[in-house]
């Protein structure tokens, strides 16, 4: 510390200028793309966008159906997917959408349940679709986000073979800024934060061996993203 001074002026004469003892100010972004990339596209732009990066990039089969056909349509993807058993989020979101009530009467699904422990998750790794509620899908990557909860249980998206993932139109956004916004003015109005928040971006994979893409390695093996066309 003694030597700071002396150490500081020696180093500033060598770079032919005064020693400063205030740093300068921050230089003025070119840009600011981690707020503003994507962003200007309208929701049926983003919509359309995250369609193409899911299927195309992220191997999830995606389809967009009115509210009104969202049980049917579950259905059919369940069925695609082996069907039964099933395992569906407790999320009563999914239960107002009847797609609940229709896996359960078609396939006897199971329901995720915070009462039966254990169960829940022995129930998670018998099934062949788990169906889960996102509450929003990004753009630039083709995932979704998932809030766990007493009644969301996490085994519901990872143990199945394969995740169908119901999300809405309207809570498409562009980026993990605009998540970062929406989770902060969700906290500012008093709402509880989840115990965890994954990101999901299609079926399980890897490429560490030679960089060639492997799907189904330590999860589902397939995934499909029901959109409500809700705006």
């Amino acid at each position: 510390m003694e030597n700071r001074d002396a150490f500081l002026a020696n180093i500033a004469r060598q770079l032919g200028r005064e020693a400063r003892k205030q740093p300068l100010p921050p230089d003025v972004p070119v840009n600011d793309y981690a707020r503003t990339r994507l962003s200007e596209l309208t929701a049926q732009q983003r919509c359309e966008a995250f369609i193409k990066v899911a299927s195309e990039v992220m191997l999830t089969h995606c389809e967009l159906v009115e509210e009104a056909d969202a049980g049917s349509a579950a259905q059919r993807l369940c069925e695609q997917y082996g069907g039964s058993p099933a395992i569906v989020s407790g999320d009563k979101r999914l239960e107002e959408l009847g797609i609940t009530t229709k896996l359960r009467d078609v396939f006897q699904a199971d329901v995720w349940d915070p009462s039966a422990g254990a169960e829940n998750i022995a129930r998670a790794e018998r099934a062949k679709v788990g169906v889960v509620y996102a509450e929003y899908g990004l753009v630039e990557s083709g995932g979704v986000v998932l809030f766990s909860s007493a009644e969301r249980g996490r085994s519901v998206s990872l143990l199945p073979e394969s995740s169908l993932f119901v999300l809405r139109k309207s809570t498409i956004i562009p980026r993990v800024a605009q998540l970062a916004q929406a989770l902060h003015q969700r906290a500012s109005q008093g709402e509880r934060m989840p115990s965890c928040i994954n990101l999901i971006s299609g079926p399980s994979s890897t490429a560490d061996i030679e960089l060639i893409k492997v799907v189904g390695v330590h999860g589902p093996i397939s995934a499909a993203c029901l959109i409500i066309n809700d705006c």
